[in-house]
Order: C-alpha cells, then sequence, then structure tokens
C-alpha cells in the first residue's frame, strides 16, 4: 500500500503545480486590461472636460471647412467642364449651321444654272406641216 500512497502523493503534486501554473497565468492575462485602464485614466486625468471639447470642436470645425474646400473645388471643375462642353456645342452648331447655308447655296446656285440653260420652247412641229400641207394643195 505504499506505493499506492506514493502515486496518490505525485498525482496531487502534479495536479497541484497544474493549478498553481495555470492561477499564474490568469493573474496575468487579468492583469492587462487593469493595467491599460489604470494607465488610461491616468492620462484622462492629464486633460480636463473644457480642454477635450475645444480640441474636438477644433477637429470638427478643420473636417468640416476641408469638406467646404473639397465641395468647392469639385464645384470649380464642374463649371469649367460644363463651360468647355457649352463651348464645344455652340462650335458643332456654328458648324452645322454654315454646312447648311452652303448647302442652300449650293442648290441656289445648281437652280440658276439649270435655269439658264433650259432651251426656248419651240413651236410645235404640227403646225408647220400644217401649213406646209395646206400650200402644197393649193
Amino acid at each position: 500500500m505504499g506505493k499506492l500512497k506514493s502515486y496518490q502523493e505525485q498525482l496531487q503534486d502534479i495536479v497541484e503545480k497544474g493549478i498553481n501554473a495555470a492561477e499564474e497565468q490568469q493573474k496575468k492575462l487579468a492583469s492587462k486590461p487593469f493595467d491599460y485602464a489604470e494607465k488610461l485614466e491616468a492620462e484622462a486625468r492629464e486633460y480636463s472636460v473644457k480642454t477635450l471639447r475645444k480640441r474636438y470642436t477644433g477637429y470638427s470645425e478643420n473636417l468640416f471647412e476641408q469638406l467646404r474646400s473639397l465641395n468647392s473645388r469639385f464645384g470649380n471643375f464642374a463649371a469649367e467642364l460644363v463651360a468647355k462642353l457649352e463651348k464645344e456645342a455652340a462650335e458643332g452648331a456654328d458648324a452645322v449651321s454654315g454646312a447648311a447655308e452652303d448647302v442652300a447655296e449650293a442648290a441656289q446656285d445648281a437652280k440658276k444654272s439649270v435655269t439658264a440653260k433650259k432651251p426656248a420652247a419651240r413651236k410645235p412641229a404640227a403646225r408647220k406641216t400644217a401649213a406646209k400641207k395646206e400650200t402644197a394643195s393649193a
């Protein structure tokens, strides 16, 4: 029975060592959040609520000023783009109207040349032959 007693004590020692190691690890892990909390608490005490509010307000104002500036830059870019597109559209419209005028002039010129080349109207040939027949039979 002495051997069983020895195994029992060895087993209890092994379990005791495991418990002690687990407890030590748990304490290390549990202390981390508390260490960070204590550090934050010390740093937070350095600032008053008023200074924190001033900083927040300053950052907020700066952010919105930058957003307004960005919006203004986009507006200027869009205005330049619209002006360029309007200019190109006006130039295109001028080109189209110029081409239409050229076509109208060409049509007028063609009409004049056709009218000028038209032969003079002649008397029908049947009348001349009828007159010749009358003079021949008389």
